[in-house]
């Protein structure tokens, strides 16, 4: 069998199209043309195809898992959940309107991009921690009991999660303010508003603290 035609696709000016014996076989990435050495003209097996096909796989998975990644930072965790998801089989409609189902990815591919992930620093639960800590203190404000169950939640290790938190300067005293800042004017009844922050994670001693102070 022969490839008889490279061409780059309408949508994806990273990817390219492959022929073989005049029909679409599989897409690949630029670089993978590269790598693999393919070209016009140049003959394979069955085996070999299957063998490059697999490489389309895993470099259209790279491709999407690294897209996830940089949307935000990610948990390992949160990652190997989404490349579980790619693995499993999905239902779609075909053109004629007849429900069919697509295969998931393999298991080896979903751990090679991950693996290629975490070599290129695409994960790093540390970074993540450092990430989630800042980002929920200066949207929401947020207690160090609610960030640590967060966290776990996320499959984050309890020495990572500890360690960050030492480095940040916000207390709960600031963070339970700031809580009471946005949130004072929506409760006419105190106790659901020492309910509602308590859920927060906050102790019930400086959520006192804190209501006493705006009465002095």
């Amino acid at each position: 069998m022969k490839i008889t035609d490279i061409s780059v696709q309408a949508k994806n000016a990273d990817r390219v199209n492959v022929s073989v014996d005049g029909k679409y076989r599989f897409s690949l990435d630029i670089f993978q043309v590269g790598e693999l050495g393919i070209r016009i003209g140049k003959e394979y097996t069955d085996r070999e195809l299957a063998d490059i096909e697999n490489e389309s796989q895993f470099g259209k998975l790279y491709g999407r898992a690294l897209e996830y990644c940089l949307m935000r930072p990610h948990s390992a965790r949160e990652v190997k959940d989404y490349l579980w998801r790619k693995t499993r089989a999905t239902k779609y409609k075909s053109r004629d309107g007849q429900i069919q189902e697509r295969e998931g990815v393999t298991q080896a591919n979903a751990d090679r991009v991950f693996a290629r992930l975490s070599e290129r620093g695409y994960i790093d639960d540390e970074k993540f921690t450092r990430f989630w800590v800042e980002n929920r203190n200066q949207t929401k404000g947020a207690s160090r009991r609610k960030l640590t169950a967060e966290l776990r939640s996320k499959g984050i290790e309890g020495s990572i999660i500890e360690s960050v938190l030492a480095e940040s300067m916000r207390t709960d005293d600031d963070e339970l303010r700031k809580v009471l800042g946005k949130k004072r004017s929506r409760y006419d009844d105190e106790q659901k508003l020492i309910a509602y922050l308590a859920r927060q994670g906050f102790s019930y001693d400086d959520i006192k603290a804190a209501l006493a102070e705006e009465t002095d």
